[in-house]
């Protein structure tokens, strides 16, 4: 089991997702990359992580991403509450707990790919 928003997750993470014919079959045709921050990491943890989705597949990896289209901001007490169902991703940023910039134009088009990578990433073991 990783512990959540380590190098160990992501690489959980990506295994487990592109192993779901759901989520890859949902990111079939789409290019797009995520840089989340988390402003109040714990020791251990990831203060800067990126989601490159891409020809059918999903790579998580740590650090920040070469060239994102949008980088999402929140606290850790937010990410573990969107990872563990709790929070969805709109309420979180309706109610700004959640900040986003960048190419909110491509973020609205793949809200669909938001929700199976949901989906999918549900499968991840990870202690919080």
């Amino acid at each position: 089991m990783a512990k959540f928003l380590t190098k160990e997750w992501l690489e959980a993470l990506t295994t487990t997702v592109n192993h779901n014919p759901t989520f890859t079959a949902a990111i079939a045709s789409v290019d797009l990359t995520l840089q989340f921050e988390i402003t109040d990491p714990p020791e251990g943890a990831e203060p800067v992580y990126h989601l490159a989705i891409k020809d059918g597949g999903l790579a998580a990896g740590a650090g920040p991403a070469e060239d994102p289209d949008a980088t999402i901001t929140n606290d850790y007490a937010t990410a573990m509450a969107i990872s563990k169902g709790e929070l969805n991703t709109q309420m979180a940023f309706m109610t700004g707990k959640m900040k986003v910039s960048g190419n909110m134009a491509k973020i609205m088009m793949n809200q669909a790919v938001f929700t199976k990578f949901a989906e999918a990433s549900a499968g991840v073991a990870v202690e919080y």
